[in-house]
Protein backbone atom coordinates (compact mmCIF):
# COMPACT_ATOMS: atom_id res chain seq x y z
CA UNK A 1 0.00 0.00 0.00
CA UNK A 2 2.12 2.90 -1.25
CA UNK A 3 1.66 6.33 0.21
CA UNK A 4 0.81 5.42 3.79
CA UNK A 5 0.33 8.75 5.57
CA UNK A 6 2.72 9.76 8.34
CA UNK A 7 1.50 10.01 11.90
CA UNK A 8 -0.41 13.26 12.30
CA UNK A 9 0.36 15.78 15.01
CA UNK A 10 -2.91 14.79 16.73
CA UNK A 11 -1.91 11.11 16.69
CA UNK A 12 1.52 11.92 18.14
CA UNK A 13 -0.10 14.03 20.86
CA UNK A 14 -2.53 11.21 21.70
CA UNK A 15 0.37 8.79 22.18
CA UNK A 16 2.37 11.36 24.18
CA UNK A 17 -0.59 12.01 26.52
CA UNK A 18 -1.17 8.28 26.99
CA UNK A 19 2.49 7.73 27.87
CA UNK A 20 2.45 10.70 30.25
CA UNK A 21 -0.57 9.20 32.03
CA UNK A 22 1.10 5.78 32.22
CA UNK A 23 4.56 6.87 33.38
CA UNK A 24 3.89 10.25 34.99
CA UNK A 25 6.56 11.96 32.91
CA UNK A 26 7.28 13.12 29.38
CA UNK A 27 8.48 10.22 27.25
CA UNK A 28 10.49 11.05 24.14
CA UNK A 29 8.78 9.79 20.97
CA UNK A 30 10.80 9.22 17.84
CA UNK A 31 9.43 9.01 14.32
CA UNK A 32 10.84 6.14 12.29
CA UNK A 33 10.20 4.04 9.21
CA UNK A 34 9.82 0.27 9.23
CA UNK A 35 9.38 -2.29 6.49
CA UNK A 36 6.25 -4.38 6.95
CA UNK A 37 4.68 -7.25 5.08
CA UNK A 38 1.16 -5.82 4.70
CA UNK A 39 -0.24 -8.71 2.65
CA UNK A 40 0.19 -12.17 4.14
CA UNK A 41 -0.01 -13.68 0.64
CA UNK A 42 2.94 -11.64 -0.63
CA UNK A 43 6.61 -11.36 0.28
CA UNK A 44 6.61 -7.67 -0.66
CA UNK A 45 7.69 -5.26 2.08
CA UNK A 46 6.20 -1.79 2.38
CA UNK A 47 7.87 1.11 4.17
CA UNK A 48 5.52 2.37 6.88
CA UNK A 49 5.78 5.20 9.42
CA UNK A 50 6.29 4.22 13.03
CA UNK A 51 6.51 5.73 16.49
CA UNK A 52 9.26 4.46 18.78
CA UNK A 53 9.92 5.01 22.48
CA UNK A 54 11.68 3.20 25.29
CA UNK A 55 10.82 3.21 28.93
CA UNK A 56 11.64 1.11 31.98
CA UNK A 57 13.77 -1.42 30.10
CA UNK A 58 11.37 -2.00 27.22
CA UNK A 59 11.33 -0.66 23.67
CA UNK A 60 8.03 0.02 21.90
CA UNK A 61 7.08 0.43 18.25
CA UNK A 62 3.67 1.32 16.85
CA UNK A 63 3.56 1.07 13.07
CA UNK A 64 1.02 2.76 10.84
CA UNK A 65 -0.04 0.23 8.20
CA UNK A 66 -2.57 2.56 6.57
CA UNK A 67 -5.18 5.14 7.50
CA UNK A 68 -6.56 3.99 10.87
CA UNK A 69 -4.46 0.78 10.81
CA UNK A 70 -1.90 0.36 13.59
CA UNK A 71 0.39 -2.54 14.54
CA UNK A 72 2.04 -2.64 17.99
CA UNK A 73 5.09 -4.50 19.30
CA UNK A 74 7.49 -4.21 22.23
CA UNK A 75 10.89 -5.67 22.99
CA UNK A 76 12.51 -6.56 26.26
CA UNK A 77 16.21 -6.05 26.91
CA UNK A 78 16.89 -9.74 26.32
CA UNK A 79 15.77 -9.36 22.68
CA UNK A 80 12.37 -11.00 23.03
CA UNK A 81 9.62 -9.51 20.86
CA UNK A 82 5.99 -9.32 22.00
CA UNK A 83 2.70 -8.31 20.45
CA UNK A 84 -0.72 -7.86 21.98
CA UNK A 85 -2.31 -10.97 20.50
CA UNK A 86 -4.12 -8.82 17.98
CA UNK A 87 -2.33 -8.08 14.71
CA UNK A 88 -3.90 -4.71 13.94
CA UNK A 89 -6.00 -1.93 15.49
CA UNK A 90 -8.26 0.67 13.92
CA UNK A 91 -8.01 2.96 16.95
CA UNK A 92 -4.57 4.29 17.91
CA UNK A 93 -5.56 4.92 21.53
CA UNK A 94 -6.75 1.32 21.98
CA UNK A 95 -3.57 0.09 20.30
CA UNK A 96 -1.23 2.00 22.64
CA UNK A 97 -3.20 1.30 25.83
CA UNK A 98 -3.35 -2.43 25.07
CA UNK A 99 0.37 -2.50 24.25
CA UNK A 100 1.19 -0.82 27.57
CA UNK A 101 -1.08 -3.20 29.48
CA UNK A 102 0.49 -6.28 27.87
CA UNK A 103 3.97 -4.96 28.61
CA UNK A 104 3.07 -4.22 32.24
CA UNK A 105 1.71 -7.75 32.69
CA UNK A 106 4.81 -9.20 31.03
CA UNK A 107 7.06 -7.14 33.29
CA UNK A 108 5.16 -8.27 36.36
CA UNK A 109 5.41 -11.91 35.30
CA UNK A 110 9.07 -11.58 34.24
CA UNK A 111 10.04 -9.93 37.53
CA UNK A 112 8.28 -12.60 39.59
CA UNK A 113 10.10 -15.44 37.78
CA UNK A 114 13.59 -13.95 37.65
CA UNK A 115 16.10 -14.73 40.36
CA UNK A 116 16.50 -11.69 42.55
CA UNK A 117 13.09 -10.27 41.78
CA UNK A 118 9.60 -10.62 43.13
CA UNK A 119 6.24 -9.57 41.79
CA UNK A 120 5.70 -7.33 44.80
CA UNK A 121 9.04 -5.56 44.35
CA UNK A 122 10.36 -6.72 47.75
CA UNK A 123 14.08 -7.35 48.00
CA UNK A 124 15.00 -10.95 47.34
CA UNK A 125 16.68 -12.53 50.35
CA UNK A 126 17.30 -16.00 48.93
CA UNK A 127 16.05 -19.35 50.17
CA UNK A 128 15.83 -20.21 53.82
CA UNK A 129 18.56 -22.73 54.67
CA UNK A 130 18.02 -24.97 57.66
Amino acid sequence: MPGIPDFTEAECQLVARTLDERYGCVVALELADVDLKLDSDSDRLTTCPALYWNQEGAEFVVCKAGPNRFRPVFFRGDGEQFGTGRPEYENLGDCVVTLLQVQAEDEKQHTSTCPGGTASGDDYTGPIVI
